[in-house]
């Protein structure tokens, strides 16, 4: 997914937040995350306290074939919506 970058390289990625509390996320980490313009990170804290940053727009090339089931018909936007109210109703 992401770009092979010699990690020594990365080591001394370094931001400087302003009094706004922004940043920008150095060119070489934008480079081996593969932003762009107008995407989105995710901060996340993990188990052991450190802050991961995580692109939230995935590129669209991984995303193929994550909603189509080969062999399987597509439903309408009309049977879903009847097929909800009727599990609503079963579950009041």
């Amino acid at each position: 997914m992401f770009e092979r970058i010699d990690c020594k390289e990365l080591e001394m990625a370094v931001a400087k937040l302003t009094s706004k509390g922004q940043t920008v996320i150095p060119k070489k980490i934008r480079k081996y995350m593969r932003l762009q313009p107008g995407d989105r990170v995710d901060f996340v804290i993990d188990e052991e306290g450190r802050v991961v940053v995580k692109p939230l727009d995935s590129d669209v090339q991984e995303l193929k074939g994550l909603l189509r089931n080969p062999g399987k018909k597509s439903v309408s936007l009309q049977r879903m919506n009847s097929d909800i109210r009727r599990r609503a109703r079963k579950s009041s």
